[in-house]
């Protein structure tokens, strides 16, 4: 029975990844990635090598760079960065020819705690679902109480959503509704 249950559990997860994919590919032609918190770039000006460096952004969305002071860059694309360090940089270098470079996502994050093989936040680089959240935290441990896991949401208000998540039901092909994308900063506690 158990092998049935692994193999319904696999089963579900290929097939929603393989959609989730397909979003995922939609997304990525109609929007640009946007920075947020903790991502890395690339920053230089052509010819000057004191204007060169990696930049991460900080929480509150800003970043710091010679001659350009402090900026925002959480929310903008990375051309859109580009282009305010340019004019930013065009005051005292005109016509620098700056370029930018994505080196490390480090958001949106969702959080995965509990009794899992590898509990820790893991970056979304496309839509996740719960079950997706779990397996690239190594599965569940064989101690955890499988159908009493939870999601907590944190709405832009600061109250907290709460939605209940029984893997044995989902294993089973019941309840696949249960299966929710998660949102960043979405924390999964398997108790």
């Amino acid at each position: 029975m158990n092998s049935l249950k692994s193999l319904i559990f696999c089963l579900s997860v290929m097939v929603f990844a393989f959609g989730a994919q397909g979003a995922f590919a939609q997304l990525t032609v109609n929007n640009e990635y946007r920075l947020g918190p903790e991502d890395v770039v690339e920053i230089s000006v052509w010819g000057d090598k004191d204007l060169a460096r990696e930049v991460v952004v900080r929480p509150d969305g800003g970043v710091s760079f010679p001659l350009a002071g402090d900026l925002k860059a959480g929310g903008l694309t990375v051309k859109e960065l580009r282009d305010e360090l340019k004019k930013r940089i065009s005051e005292f270098i005109p016509d620098a020819p700056v370029t930018v470079i994505l080196r490390t996502v480090e958001h949106p994050k969702v959080y995965v705690m509990g009794k899992v093989n590898n509990p820790k936040s893991h970056v979304m680089g496309q839509n996740m679902s719960v079950v997706q959240a779990l397996a690239i935290s190594g599965g569940l441990s064989p101690f955890a109480d499988s159908g009493n896991i939870v999601i907590l949401r944190r709405n832009k208000d600061g109250s907290q959503k709460v939605f209940h998540f029984d893997y044995d039901e989902l294993a089973n092909g019941e309840n696949l509704e249960q299966n929710i994308l998660l949102q960043p900063g979405d924390t999964i506690v398997v108790p």
